[in-house]
């Protein structure tokens, strides 16, 4: 990344534009492995599904280390605001965390997001002293609200949860960009590192993902590939494209021809 275009979320600042989650890994080897291929500096865990405080097995944040990386506690597996708000202000207690990721699940087929408790929780850990980073609909209205609600970075999704389609509706993607004064990250659908690109082309200011790396036949490669691709969707949004025509443009001069 450009040392002039730093990441800032809440105050503080990245260079990796890559947040990556920790579950789906077959050990925890791979996990270490593939995080370090990926560059990022941002990683996810859900609380309710991690045991953080085992002294039995091998810990996370044994093979992930919390002096390296930023913790980004989520809400996985909430159905409610309540349940958001209970598990993350355990987080708090357990490891000190504030930057959190809010994550109110509607059902457990879809697992597309519960805009109501969702809306309904914002604002509550806002005023608990959180910074709260939100996963929602791709909803131009909704995350414009959530914004207002003080939330500090947005989290659209891309397409349902592990489904890896890639970027359903970019138009309202793009939009969100265009009227949000906060971070946006595209959370959840991304399959493949042109999805990344495109998340990135759109002006996203990053792209948070698990299942496309922890499933890949090669985890680590594929982590590598979404770093790179991060990286140069993000460098192609800053340098413009072109402007599409209808019609053919010679690419040489045509003055003084022979």
């Amino acid at each position: 990344m450009l040392p002039s275009d730093p990441l800032i979320i809440a105050g503080r600042t990245y260079s990796s534009r890559l947040l990556v989650g920790t579950g789906k890994y077959k050990t925890m080897h791979e996990t270490k492995a593939a995080i370090e291929a990926s560059g990022a500096q941002i990683v996810t865990a859900a609380l309710r599904r991690v045991d953080l405080s085992s002294v039995k097995d091998e810990k996370l944040h044994d093979a992930i280390d919390p002096q390296k990386y930023t913790y980004l506690p989520n809400t996985a597996g909430c159905y409610t605001a309540e349940e958001a708000l209970r598990t993350l202000r355990l987080a708090r207690e357990l490891g000190g965390w504030t930057l959190v990721k809010l994550e109110v699940i509607g059902d457990k087929q879809s697992l597309l997001p519960n805009m109501e408790e969702t809306l309904k929780a914002a604002p509550l850990l806002v005023k608990d002293g959180f910074d709260v980073m939100v996963y929602t609909l791709d909803d131009p209205a909704l995350c414009k609200e959530l914004e207002a609600r003080g939330c500090c970075a947005i989290m659209p999704l891309a397409a349902p949860i592990g489904s890896g389609l890639g970027i359903t509706n970019p138009s309202n993607i793009r939009r969100i960009v265009e009227q949000s004064d906060v971070p946006v990250f595209v959370d959840a659908g991304i399959g493949c590192p042109s999805d990344a690109v495109q998340a990135m082309e759109l002006g996203c200011d990053g792209v948070l993902m698990n299942t496309a790396i922890a499933e890949a036949k090669d985890p680590v490669l594929m982590a590598r590939a979404m770093r790179q691709a991060v990286e140069a969707g993000r460098l192609g949004y800053l340098a413009g494209r072109m402007q599409t025509r209808a019609h053919a443009s010679p690419s040489s001069p045509i003055d003084g021809i022979i």
